[in-house]
């Protein structure tokens, strides 16, 4: 209020009603009296109160001694009670309102607390200024105290439902007891739950292991591990009597429990819970809530922490079922796989198996690795049509067949078609779809071919990743029935350091994503990954299974050719290019270049990448597949660089004299121009063309002259 308005700092009584009138006036001041209310007039001009007896008794205000000054009836308000009064009435006048409404608390004379409720109408002048204030006064106190209580009872009955829904949610998504021991635990477990701490232990057989502890310090009270049921222990007791304990301070605690009289100076918490977990008549173990805030577990509480055990029984009781059941699923599967994968020579082997998170939903997904005469092995991964104890079972006698077929020393397009037949005469349903290749390690070959399955994938020694075009036939089964058994083969070119990786599509399917993306995804977690297989194995794992494989089992293989550096003074690299790679021949050209500037020798980059690109266009423009090429430096005395092209085809190059005209036949000539010598070498069913780089050599090292072709 401010002075030039005059604005009083509160409500001011008048003459008593009492005194002003007929009988039934009086008898309506004397009930308004009953009833603690009483009315004022407020004369905004001469700054004075008027208010009556009732009024007065409201504020608690003496008739006799009141002056009718707005200010003996605000100087009783507290500082605040005071300034929000002020704002109501002055945001009405100013405002033009033409009433106020407020609640204030009005301090009596036995030091309590009264609430009072002020209700006036404000009166203007003709040019509309403020002249006079008229209202009634009542004590509120009844009202507002029913009304914190209704706001309280709200609250409270708010926060448990959000206790209820938050648990209830946190553990409808916990599968494993892991899951419901992480929900309770976890960040925000026991506010969560509404308390501060917790404490949970399971019953194993006769013992009981704590196995969550979470929340304040609670080592006082920490029976963690494995012991036998102890009734001197407040969770132990909880199981064995099957009843809850709601303790309220610590020395409850110590009397009921005397065995931890020596902790309670460390105890940090004043309350706390001690809940049986029971579902189905089984007891799975207790709960144990704690609180730092006292708490005297009115019928409310207590009611809500046992339906939070209850919440946290069904929960341990789903979630050790489906863990009973995982372990079924996946011991089944382990027996239906290789017990172990032998060690292979000139290379490493990785595999991997993850059983879909589908309780005893398990699938037909294998791997395997067999070996094969002239030290050459065959490795398969798999699938069967569906996903329960039936696959499984069909997969274990497929993969068996096809391992004495492929031990057999048949090819590989006889190998998967007499697995066909062989899943045709089980007289099932079934399908089933596989890649099988033979390895030869020492040179680097590939014979692969694919049943209605996804095709291989090579990591090249710089980390791109190639999906060669591998031909495939009709899946295992299908091919039988509907008289197509044709697989044919696709070999390919595995140099040293390159990796192989098969795999089922488990590790790439997501549901409502294109499958391509998901192809894509494994092949740049492939590119991206470490070198050694069994690394690269556990990272396309970790990587991708936990992303997509918890809806289907995986099984993957990773074969790597070990790499072939050469020594730090006589370096070695292994290129393959793909003749369907139209980058190719530019990489190969910029890898040469590289290498040669790691190792010192940029001098002669430029010869040694136009030889490059010679040599490999003949071979991708001549001959059927892709080339191998090796690029290393020649020992002492003679620093040199040898670089070798190896193809398929058995047919050696020729010299030619092309006419001035002429668009090929230049090729020999310029490894004649641009080499130190050069050659031809048969190896196994193709050869490799090889030049010399550097220093020439002595006379009686002239380069040879085989028959040659443009």
């Amino acid at each position: 209020m401010t002075d030039h308005d005059r604005q009083p700092s509160a409500p001011v009584p008048s003459r008593p009603l009492s005194e002003k009138g007929h009988h039934g006036e009086t008898a309506t001041a004397e009930r308004l009296v009953m009833n603690r209310t009483g009315s004022f007039e407020w004369d905004l001009d001469a700054h004075t109160l008027d208010i009556d007896d009732a009024g007065l008794l409201v504020f608690g205000l003496n008739p006799r001694t009141f002056d009718s000054r707005p200010e003996a009836l605000v100087k009783r308000l507290e500082r605040s009670e005071r300034t929000r009064l002020n704002r109501a009435i002055g945001e009405a006048i100013k405002g033009g309102r033409n009433s106020y409404s407020v609640h204030i608390r009005v301090p009596l004379e036995d030091g309590t607390d009264q609430w009072t409720h002020i209700q006036a109408r404000i009166l203007h002048s003709d040019g509309g200024r403020a002249r006079r204030v008229i209202g009634v006064v009542r004590d509120a106190t009844a009202e507002v105290t029913h009304s914190a209580f209704v706001q309280d009872l709200e609250e409270r009955r708010q926060r448990q439902t959000s206790i209820v829904e938050r648990t209830t949610s946190a553990l409808a998504r916990a599968v494993t007891v892991d899951d419901v021991t992480a929900a309770l635990t976890g960040p925000g477990g026991p506010a969560r739950l509404g308390a501060n701490g917790l404490a949970r232990g399971l019953v194993e057989n006769t013992a009981l292991n704590v196995i969550a502890l979470s929340g304040d310090p609670l080592e006082a009270l920490d029976e963690r591990g494995t012991g036998v049921l102890d009734r001197r222990f407040p969770l132990a007791d909880a199981v064995l009597s099957g009843r809850p304990r709601f303790l309220t301070s610590v020395s409850e605690l110590v009397h009921r429990y005397p065995v931890l009289a020596r902790y309670a100076g460390g105890v940090k918490f004043r309350a706390a819970a001690y809940l049986p977990l029971v579902a189905q008549a089984r007891s799975l173990g207790a709960l144990a809530l704690f609180y730092r805030d006292s708490t005297a577990f009115n019928a409310d509480e207590r009611n809500l922490c046992l339906g939070l055990a209850a919440i946290v029984a069904q929960s341990l009781q789903r979630a050790r079922l489906f863990d009973e059941e995982r372990e079924f699923a996946t011991g089944l599967q382990a027996t239906m796989l290789p017990r172990r994968i032998q060690e292979i020579e000139g290379g490493e082997i990785a595999v991997r198996y993850h059983a879909a998170w589908s309780g005893r939903q398990v699938g037909g997904d294998w791997y395997d690795v067999i070996a094969l005469p002239k030290n050459r092995c065959g490795i398969v991964v798999g699938d069967v049509q569906g996903h329960d104890t039936h696959a499984a079972a069909i997969m274990g006698q497929l993969r068996i067949a096809l391992r004495a077929y492929a031990a057999e020393g048949h090819p590989p397009s006889t190998v998967l078609a007499r697995a066909s037949r062989f899943l045709a005469e089980l007289d099932t349903e079934r399908f089933a779809t596989c890649t099988y290749a033979q390895v030869d390690l020492a040179s680097g070959t590939v014979r692969t071919v694919r049943a209605g399955h996804f095709g291989p994938l090579i990591r090249h020694m710089d980390g791109r990743v190639g999906s060669p075009q591998v031909r495939g036939g009709l899946p295992l089964g299908i091919s039988t029935d509907l008289e197509d058994e044709e697989y044919p083969e696709t070999r390919l070119d595995l140099v040293p350091g390159e990796t192989l990786v098969l795999y089922t599509d488990g590790l790439v399917e997501e549901p409502g994503v294109d499958i391509d993306t998901g192809v894509q995804t494994l092949i740049h977690e492939v590119s991206g990954g470490p070198a050694g297989a069994q690394a690269l194995a556990d990272h396309l794992s970790d990587r991708l299974w936990e992303r997509w494989g918890s809806g289907d089992d995986v099984a993957l293989l990773v074969l790597r050719r070990s790499p072939d550096p050469g020594s730090p003074r006589a370096p070695r690299l292994h290129q393959y290019i793909h003749q369907a790679d139209p980058e190719g021949l530019s990489d190969a050209r910029t890898i040469v270049r590289q290498a040669l500037t790691d190792w010192d020798m940029a001098e002669i980059a430029d010869a040694a990448e136009l030889a490059t690109g010679e040599l490999l266009v003949n071979v991708l423009l001549h001959t059927e597949g892709g080339a191998v090429l090796t690029l290393e430096v020649l020992p002492e005395p003679t620093r040199r660089v040898r670089l070798s092209v190896q193809d398929r085809s058995s047919v050696w190059p020729r010299r030619r004299s092309p006419g001035e005209t002429a668009t090929s036949g230049r090729g020999l000539l310029l490894l004649d121009a641009v080499t130190t010598r050069w050659g031809v070498e048969p190896r196994g069913e193709g050869k490799a063309v090889w030049c010399e780089i550097g220093p020439s050599t002595p006379p009686d090292s002239a380069r040879p002259r085989p028959a040659q072709r443009a």
